[in-house]
C-alpha cells in the first residue's frame, strides 16, 4: 500500500505555498478548502467572473495576488484539490472531509493547518441588527459578489483592518460616513517604530487614513460605548468621546477589533496550546520551523497567531520543509533559516501593530446586561453574569456548560473571546487564567444528511 499523502488545510496564502513546496519535492499533496478558489480571504476570488481587474480587486496588494493565483494554479495537475470541503473532524491520522454531500475519512501522512483566521467580534448593543457585519464579511461582499453592505456605511471597531477595508469602500464609490476608530489617537505614534520594520505597510496605512479623511470621512479615535440602533435594520450608531456622546446616520455597518486565529482544527489533532498576551487568546504551540508538540503535524499562517499574509506565505513554505526533512527529504535548510528571520522580523513588527491598535480591555466592564453575547443561543451578558456569580464559577467550560454560551452554531468561534473576557472581569482574574474553550466536531455545521464514505488510500 502506498504512503499517505500529506494533508493541507486551506487554500489561502500559506496553504497555496506549502503546496507548492511540497510538489517541487516530489510529493503530491491533498489541499482542501472551503472556499471555490484559492486566494484566502485576502486574495478572495470574485464568485463570478465580473468587469473588475486585479487592480479594482485587491489595490496595491494585486500583483502578490495575480502571483498566488498563477501558482496555484501551476499545480493543478500534481496535486489533488478539494475546494467547496470541510475538514470537519480530526482523529488517529485520519481526516473527516465533508465535501460533495458525503463525509470522506482520509488518511494522511503530514498534516500542514493553514487554517486563517477570522473577525474577532465583541458585542455591543445592536451588533445582531441585519445591515451589520463583521470588517471581513464586508469585505467579502465586496471582493466576492461586487456590492456593498448599504449605501451609506460606517466602519468600526479597531485594528488595520478598519482603515483597508473603509478604503476599499470608498474606492468603489460606497459613501462612507465614518471610520470609529476604538483605539486612542495617541496609540498611532507606535507606526513610527514600525516604519523600520515595514515602511511600505505603515506609508500605505497613513495613505489610506489621509485619503478617507480628504474624501469627507469622519475620523475618529478613542470612541467607547458603541451602539448600533434602528428598528429591523441598523439606521445609525451612538457612540461617546470622553463625555461626549455622538451619533451618525447609516443603512450599514462594519465592526471588528482585528482577527482571531481558526484553531479548532488544531485543537483536534491533540496540540499543546499556551496564552498568547499579543493576541489576547490561547494559540497552538509551535516553534520556528512551524511544528507542533504532535509529531507530523504542522501550522502556518494566521491560524497560529496573526501576522499578515507576507508572513503566511513565509511560514507556509517553512511548514512544508519541516515536513520534508521529518520525512528524510532533501529539506534546503539555508532557505528554512532565511524563512525563519524573515518572520521574525515580521513577528516584531506584529508587536507595533498591536501597540498601535491596542485591545479595549475595558469592554467587559462596560458592556450593557441586555447586549446579547452568543447570538445562536440568545445568552446576555446579564445571564453570563448571574451564571458566573450564582454558581461561583471561575472557568470558561464551566460557564458554557451552565449558560450554554459557545454551543450553538458557531462553537464559541465568535462569542467564547467575549465569554471569557466577561468571565475574567466578574472574578478578578486575567483572560489567561479563565481557560479555553474546548473544541469538538464537527467544527462548523454539517449536513444531517451528510453520507459516510471510506475514501481509498
Amino acid at each position: 500500500m502506498s504512503r499517505p499523502q500529506p494533508l493541507v488545510v486551506g487554500a489561502g496564502p500559506a496553504g497555496v505555498r506549502a503546496a507548492e513546496t511540497l510538489v517541487r519535492a516530489g510529493l503530491r499533496p491533498l489541499v482542501v478548502d472551503e472556499a471555490p478558489a484559492c486566494g484566502g480571504q485576502i486574495y478572495r476570488r470574485p464568485l463570478v467572473k465580473d468587469e473588475r481587474d486585479a487592480r479594482a480587486l485587491y489595490g496595491s496588494e494585486a500583483g502578490k495576488a495575480q502571483r498566488l493565483h498563477g501558482a496555484f494554479a501551476a499545480l493543478a495537475d500534481r496535486i489533488d484539490h478539494w475546494p467547496r470541503a470541510l475538514v470537519w473532524n480530526l482523529r488517529d491520522g485520519r481526516a473527516d472531509i465533508a465535501v460533495a454531500g458525503e463525509s470522506r475519512a482520509v488518511a494522511y501522512d503530514g498534516l500542514i493547518l493553514a487554517t486563517g483566521a477570522s473577525d474577532r467580534v465583541l458585542p455591543v448593543p445592536g451588533w445582531t441588527l441585519p445591515g451589520v457585519f463583521t470588517l471581513g464579511g464586508a469585505q467579502v461582499a465586496l471582493k466576492a459578489q461586487g456590492c456593498a453592505i448599504g449605501q451609506r456605511v460606517v466602519f468600526a471597531g479597531s485594528g488595520p483592518l478598519l482603515y483597508l477595508v473603509a478604503w476599499q469602500y470608498l474606492k468603489a464609490g460606497v459613501k462612507v460616513a465614518a471610520v470609529l476608530d476604538a483605539a486612542p489617537f495617541a496609540a498611532k505614534r507606535h507606526l513610527l517604530r514600525g516604519l523600520a520594520l515595514a515602511p511600505d505597510i505603515v506609508l500605505r496605512g497613513m495613505r489610506f487614513a489621509a485619503e478617507l479623511r480628504l474624501n469627507g470621512v469622519l475620523l475618529r479615535h478613542g470612541i467607547c460605548d458603541l451602539a448600533l440602533e434602528g428598528e429591523g435594520r441598523v439606521a445609525g450608531v451612538r457612540w461617546r468621546e470622553g463625555r461626549r456622546e455622538r451619533h451618525l446616520f447609516c443603512d450599514g455597518v462594519g465592526y471588528g477589533l482585528s482577527l482571531r486565529s481558526e484553531t479548532q482544527l488544531a485543537d483536534l489533532a491533540g496540540c499543546a496550546f499556551a496564552f498568547n498576551q499579543r493576541d489576547r487568546a490561547f494559540l497552538p504551540q509551535r516553534d520556528s520551523s512551524s511544528r507542533t508538540s504532535v509529531r507530523g503535524v504542522y501550522i502556518a499562517g494566521d491560524g497560529a497567531g496573526i501576522a499578515g499574509a507576507d508572513a503566511a506565505e513565509l511560514a507556509g513554505e517553512r511548514a512544508a520543509l519541516a515536513l520534508l526533512e521529518d520525512r528524510g527529504l532533501p529539506h534546503a535548510p539555508e532557505r528554512a533559516a532565511d524563512l525563519e528571520r524573515k518572520l521574525a522580523r515580521i513577528g516584531r513588527f506584529r508587536d507595533v501593530l498591536e501597540a498601535a491598535f491596542p485591545f479595549p480591555a475595558q469592554w467587559a466592564a462596560r458592556v450593557k446586561d441586555e447586549t446579547v453575547v452568543c447570538r445562536c443561543e440568545e445568552v446576555s451578558a446579564r445571564a453570563l453574569r448571574n451564571a458566573v456569580h450564582d454558581f461561583s464559577l471561575d472557568e470558561i467550560n464551566r460557564l458554557k456548560a451552565v449558560s450554554r454560551i459557545g454551543m450553538g452554531r458557531c462553537q464559541g468561534r465568535f462569542c467564547g473571546a467575549a465569554a471569557a473576557e466577561l468571565l475574567a472581569v466578574e472574578t478578578g482574574r486575567g483572560v489567561e487564567a479563565v481557560g479555553r474553550l474546548r473544541s469538538q466536531p464537527p467544527v462548523k455545521p454539517v449536513p444531517l444528511t451528510l453520507m459516510p464514505r471510506e475514501a481509498a488510500e
